[in-house]
């Protein structure tokens, strides 16, 4: 495992304390997905040890488009996005997860996003207002061709890279306050910034499934509230 360049000191001072009671919870009940929604076309499934597996239909999809397939046209439907959301939204929280992600593999976590993905999972996608740029999207990448590595809050800050273990499950930790944002890969703090005035505090917790291609997997979703969504 190679270490990267050393981020500035970590620098966004998080506060809060659990809402009264509060506990961690676990956002998946291991048996189906209530309590979440689907969000464009994907497949996601809780297998019988309790993990959620998200993938495509990629051949049913092609299959739908108009022929001769361009290069546009192609490149329209490869990058539809599917999300998988959800239901309550939370405010300042703490949420704690693990993944593991097919290579070449592009994926994320959503946070605070008002718009549940409406603009990445339609073809083509209006990448001026997907959920990282209405909300904020952590990152998750092994091995894509996408510059920006693992546990980056995308778009805003690069995270450090050296922590994330290739074609193995890891684990990230993601804490939301009105204050700022903070991320730490496999226990690592690994980036944080302190949030967008512009941007809603509270909101779904989202999972993607970033193109037609993409196969993912998550376990031990739990979270703690420290604020409750208004």
């Amino acid at each position: 495992m190679r270490l990267g360049l050393a981020l500035l000191p970590l620098t966004v001072a998080l506060s809060g304390l659990p809402l009264p009671g509060a506990d961690w919870i676990n956002l998946l009940n291991g048996k189906n997905l209530d309590g979440w929604e689907v969000r464009g076309e994907g497949i996601w499934i809780v297998i019988k040890d309790g993990t959620l597996v998200g993938q495509r239909d990629s051949s049913a999809g092609l299959a739908r488009q108009q022929w001769p397939l361009t290069r546009q046209n192609y490149q329209a439907w490869r990058d539809t996005q599917c999300w998988l959301y959800t239901v309550r939204e939370f405010g300042g929280f703490d949420l704690h997860l693990d993944y593991w992600i097919r290579r070449p593999g592009n994926s994320g976590v959503s946070i605070r996003d008002p718009s549940r993905a409406q603009y990445g999972i339609t073809t083509p996608a209006d990448f001026t207002r997907t959920p990282s740029k209405l909300g904020y999207e952590i990152q998750i990448n092994n091995g894509y061709p996408d510059p920006t590595p693992t546990g980056s809050i995308y778009g805003l800050a690069v995270a450090k890279t050296g922590y994330q273990f290739d074609d193995d499950w890891n684990t990230l930790d993601i804490q939301s306050r009105d204050s700022g944002i903070r991320v730490s890969l496999n226990g690592h703090p690994v980036a944080e910034h302190p949030g967008v005035p512009a941007r809603p505090k509270t909101g779904p917790i989202g999972l993607q499934l970033h193109d037609q291609y993409t196969l993912v997997m998550f376990r031990n979703l739990r979270l703690r509230e420290l604020t409750a969504a208004k």
